[in-house]
């Protein structure tokens, strides 16, 4: 497994390494802003464009963020893989006057330890240093491995306005930093969603992500760009049910990557990806969700509401091959209510 990943963490330093300057369609170059955030909508199985109602939304859609009438604050940790992955979250919003609301959301990926062989690879008849990973007689000296880690961030900045009092819109501001060993990237995007009511009980969501396609600039002269995905979906609340009410809701991702064989299904070069969510909502004190997400887990979640707190939590698993699976992702996150009069949005 570590010959492996050896092979695997060199071939992509070379490739960041040796790349001229040149600008190109990175498919899935933005796919670590693309796991998700939250115990409840990662519960749902990310089925969160069309109900976005907490400070979530500045993820999800960023018009859903109208829907906050106190400040949020938002934190997250996941343990993707078991431990390979380490995901965190954080995010505030704040609604100002009677019809604006804004807020900042962070994410930051990590995984450290990651083999460098970069000076370890050597031709096994010789013993000489060589770059070549397909040559047959490549070997790794295993003593001149070191270690690099890989760090991922994004920063959202949203704004929300109540257009009318079922229709919402936003727009986010994305600022995204990469680092892997020595090398860097820099890039910046734009979201644009709306959010519409148009029946009492069903909500209906819009998000364009990298609505004017995503610069990514690699320290190393190489430019990759992230192309738009469009995320609709709905959600409609089922009332009186259990001591409760119901809430399934459906998202769709429609990608323009030539994604073909990645994705749930494709018309030539435009993908789609499913997202399937129900939770139940038991006296609005104690939730249970299950779900089904774009990457083919099953998932499932329950949170808590508290005075002022809200506690949730998912767990998604992989395949169930015992043989290869991957070990289980849990997420846990926290949203803070500041649910007193004096924070109360103007005019409610």
């Amino acid at each position: 497994m570590l010959k492996k990943l050896a092979f695997f963490s060199a071939s992509i330093l070379l490739l960041i390494n040796s790349s001229t300057a040149q600008t190109v369609f990175g498919k899935y170059a933005g796919e670590f802003m693309a796991i998700g955030i939250g115990g409840r909508p990662l519960g749902m199985g990310g089925a969160f464009t069309g109900i976005a109602d907490d400070v979530t939304a500045g993820y999800y859609n960023p018009a859903g963020l109208a829907n906050l009438n106190y400040p949020q604050i938002a934190l997250m940790h996941s343990e993707q893989f078991g431990n390979l992955v380490n995901y965190d979250y954080g995010a505030v919003g704040i609604p100002f006057g009677e019809d604006l609301t804004f807020g900042l959301s962070i994410m930051r990926l990590g995984v450290d330890g990651i083999p460098d062989t970069r000076n370890a690879l050597i031709d096994g008849r010789t013993g000489e240093l060589i770059k070549d990973i397909n040559n047959i007689y490549a070997r790794l000296d295993y003593g001149q491995i070191t270690e690099f880690s890989n760090q991922d961030w994004a920063f959202y900045l949203t704004f929300a306005k109540r257009q009318s009092e079922n229709f919402y819109w936003g727009a986010n501001i994305k600022i995204i930093r990469r680092d892997i060993a020595e090398f860097s990237a820099n890039g910046i995007g734009f979201d644009v969603g709306a959010f519409w009511l148009p029946i009492e009980n069903l909500s209906v969501g819009a998000n364009l992500q990298d609505a004017t396609t995503t610069l990514v600039a690699w320290s190393t002269g190489r430019n990759e760009l992230i192309s738009p995905t469009l995320k609709i979906g709905g959600a409609y609340r089922i009332v009186e049910i259990l001591g409760g009410h119901i809430m399934p809701a459906l998202d769709f991702d429609v990608r323009f990557e030539n994604r073909q064989f990645a994705s749930n299904f494709n018309l030539g070069p435009v993908s789609f990806d499913m997202h399937a969510g129900l939770e139940w909502n038991i006296q609005n004190l104690v939730y249970i969700r299950g779900g089904y997400n774009d990457v083919k887990q099953f998932t499932v979640g329950a949170g808590v509401k508290l005075p002022k707190l809200n506690i949730d939590y998912s767990f998604a698993r992989f395949n169930e091959s015992e043989l290869d699976r991957l070990p289980d992702s849990h997420r846990i996150s926290l949203i803070l209510t500041l649910e007193e009069p004096k924070f109360l949005r103007t005019g409610i």
